[in-house]
């Protein structure tokens, strides 16, 4: 794999054609998940592959907690329906969808919420690692995928609407398929602009 260029050429893709994604290419995406970089390595990251009518399933839970948190928050009644079609589509117009789960079941504990709080975020940014990975190797199989957050806001629902284990905790879905487009180049900010160079004071 040419690592820049695959870093370079990927985008977010919403929208993909009905060709289904072979097994193999599924397995080799996974499996670039597990190379990733982990605490410990003790691996957290658990991978959930969502595909046929249970994309319904999901789509519908999902939609469901969308719309009770929007209503909460007092939006129209036409925004909110509109919100969580929207959402509907993305999710039931990609072939499959995998969803990143972590869990803390093999992390280490301690005696204190600092340190354990400390090991949860710890388990998040390998499994945002894992998940970069499937990103960029969609890319390189030439495979679209889009990274939704929105899992997050209803994990519970997931897990029961899954029949996950217990100790999963949803963190992402990537949906993935062959890109209907080729997506945004949205802009970034400069490297320059989000970095500081620390001076050495050893001497001072």
């Amino acid at each position: 794999m040419e690592s820049p260029s695959v870093i370079y050429r990927r985008r977010m893709i919403r929208r993909y054609t009905a060709e289904p994604v072979a097994p193999q290419t599924i397995g080799a995406l996974l499996d670039a998940a597990t190379r990733a970089p982990s605490p410990h390595n003790r691996q957290p990251w658990r991978f959930a592959v969502v595909s046929g009518a249970m994309r319904q399933v999901l789509a519908r839970v999902m939609g469901d907690q969308l719309r009770a948190d929007l209503s909460r928050d007092g939006v129209a009644a036409e925004l909110i329906a509109a919100d969580v079609e929207h959402s509907y589509q993305r999710i039931t117009g990609a072939p499959i969808s995998i969803l990143a789960c972590l869990s803390m079941r093999d992390m280490d504990r301690y005696p204190d919420d600092r340190r354990n709080e400390a090991e949860h975020w710890m388990a998040v940014q390998a499994t945002s690692a894992a998940t970069q990975n499937i990103l960029l190797r969609a890319t390189e199989f030439g495979l679209g995928a889009c990274w939704m957050c929105a899992p997050l806001f209803c994990q519970r629902a997931v897990v029961q609407a899954l029949k996950l284990p217990d100790d999963w905790e949803p963190q992402a879905l990537i949906t993935v398929g062959y890109p209907a487009d080729s997506g945004r180049n949205r802009p970034r900010i400069p490297w320059q602009g989000v970095t500081l160079f620390i001076p050495d004071r050893s001497s001072d």
